[in-house]
């Protein structure tokens, strides 16, 4: 597929590893921070706009490979010039706020901390895609739809947050 070939090839291991480090990241965490919060989060108030529960694991799996392939295409194009630094660090501070929001939200409960970190989880997420496509325009559009789910989700945790107030 040519979009997982950068300069006409793919480094399988490579490209392997920039996707199953957020998909099995993401699934790890999830299961570790929202393990017995299903009740927790049905009991929520919730807006008219609020997905079905089986929506959030599938979008998920999907950002998450999309995002890694983003990072694997920005990584080769950068590492030619000598620049992986550049899209390595906003990438990785983007995934550990990513990885952080479902502990402060369902673990910890902090629903108003979950929201605040969210802000700079999407601002972090826009720098990355800035960065990436400064070396990859592809890689920087694999993240846009990571931008508007995410987007989505602030609006999503402000409005549980004010239904929820005590």
């Amino acid at each position: 597929m040519e979009l997982l070939k950068v300069n006409g090839q793919v480094n399988v291991k490579k490209l392997a590893v920039s996707v199953l480090v957020p998909v099995v990241g993401g699934s790890i965490v999830g299961a570790l921070a929202s393990r017995n919060s299903q009740e927790q989060y049905d009991n929520l108030k919730k807006p008219s706009f609020s997905p079905p529960p089986w929506v959030f694991p599938t979008v998920w799996t999907t950002l998450y490979t999309m995002m890694g392939v983003a990072k694997y295409r920005a990584d080769e194009k950068a590492k030619l010039q000598e620049a992986q630094s550049k899209t390595s660090v906003p990438y990785d501070v983007q995934l550990g706020l990513n990885f952080l929001w479902s502990f402060l939200f369902f673990k910890w409960r902090l629903r108003g901390t979950a929201l605040v970190e969210m802000a700079f989880l999407l601002a972090a997420i826009t720098l990355t895609a800035y960065k990436f496509a400064k070396y990859d325009k592809t890689a920087g559009l694999l993240m846009v739809p990571y931008i508007g789910w995410v987007s989505f989700a602030l609006g999503l945790n402000y409005s549980i947050v004010k239904l929820n107030a005590l």
